[in-house]
């Protein structure tokens, strides 16, 4: 069962950054050890990973089993139920990697299925599932968007020298990754100083790019002057999406005297020292998924805020001094037993850098 469910995760997994706000789904129909079928959901709106699968199967799909990563709607939405067509089809066993979070399904699909007797066995990887649709599952559940925090950084903790320089603390193949990282997220996060000193382009630098993030900027007034903002990188390749400043309600005076609307700019005020109401406003813009990117003073408010899932250090072999810029600013923790524990840790090599993955245990 593992060896089909696998393929079927590396179908889903193919059209990553393609089918935000939904999960990645992948299927594949085998019939007497041999695959006859095989589908993934590419866009939102298109056909489902097992109508593109059983497409392909025909009537060879009678009495075979169906594999898929994601339990099949049991609802109309864009597209019809996909239980409806693996009914119609004459399968006789479905296998899915895990239950679908979504409260519109979540176990529904697989009563029909059930009902209909049609074998069903569940949570054959459901781990590695949960993980490659980590997203999505935030999304429904908690109906905020996911939230990664990346960085590159020297052994000691820098991510700039004190000049500021930061380029480059990381190695091709590490931006490399990050460019894929940026590919798999509706929008990217930056600070006031960031933009101002490094003039980021937050654009992914792909053979094939995927997405086109939404770039978005907060600050804690509206102090930018407009020439500076047209003449950015950020700005000037945001030509798809409009460019997203975020600014606290205490200077909303400002927005409402700005004509930054007519040069594509969406300006967003929220409550100083309130980035869940922020993330909540993003999300309604259709941003489900975040990749912070900097600097300090972004990270240290999300993570004192909780609002950290994701975190990935690009850390290299290199050493700055305590002059240089830490990547956190400070936190209000002063023992050891209050120290912040990470969880489901992993490391990947990546030449002379390592890739430090670690997810933020929500706090109470």
């Amino acid at each position: 069962m593992e060896k089909f469910m696998r393929l079927a995760l590396e179908l889903a997994e193919e059209y990553r950054g393609f089918t935000s706000p939904n999960p990645m789904v992948g299927a594949i129909v085998v019939k007497d050890n041999r695959i006859i079928g095989k589908g993934a959901h590419c866009r939102a709106g298109e056909a489902h990973a097992e109508v593109v699968a059983l497409q392909q199967a025909g009537k060879l799909a009678q009495d075979a089993t169906l594999y898929v990563t994601l339990e099949p709607c049991n609802h109309f939405g864009k597209t019809p139920p996909c239980t409806d067509l693996i009914i119609a089809s004459g399968i006789s066993k479905v296998v899915c990697a895990m239950k679908d979070p979504n409260p519109l399904v979540c176990g529904s699909g697989f009563e029909k299925l059930r009902k209909a007797g049609i074998e069903v066995v569940e949570n054959v990887l459901k781990k590695e599932a949960e993980q490659l649709n980590e997203i999505f599952i935030k999304n429904v559940t908690e109906k905020q968007p996911f939230v990664i925090l990346k960085s590159a950084i020297t052994l000691d903790g820098k991510i700039a020298s004190p000049t500021n320089d930061s380029k480059w603390i990381s190695n091709n193949k590490s931006r490399l990754e990050v460019h894929k990282i940026r590919n798999s997220v509706d929008g990217i996060i930056i600070g006031k100083n960031t933009f101002l000193i490094d003039n980021p382009r937050l654009n992914v630098r792909l053979d094939s790019p995927t997405s086109d993030p939404q770039k978005i900027i907060i600050v804690d007034s509206l102090d930018l002057k407009l020439e500076t903002i047209l003449n950015s990188n950020a700005y000037k390749l945001s030509s798809q999406k409009p460019l997203i400043i975020c600014v606290t309600d205490n200077h909303s005076q400002h927005i409402e005297s700005s004509d930054f609307i007519n040069h594509n700019i969406i300006l967003l005020k929220f409550e100083k020292n309130n980035l869940k109401e922020l993330l909540q406003k993003l999300m309604k813009l259709g941003i489900n998924s975040i990749l912070l990117e900097g600097g300090a003073g972004i990270y240290t408010s999300f993570i004192k805020a909780n609002l950290v899932d994701k975190i990935q250090l690009f850390v290299a072999p290199k050493i700055i001094g305590d002059q240089g810029i830490s990547w956190l600013g400070n936190l209000p923790i002063d023992y050891m037993k209050d120290a912040i524990q990470l969880k489901d840790t992993s490391f990947e090599t990546l030449d002379d850098n390592i890739m430090i993955t670690s997810y933020q245990n929500k706090r109470n």
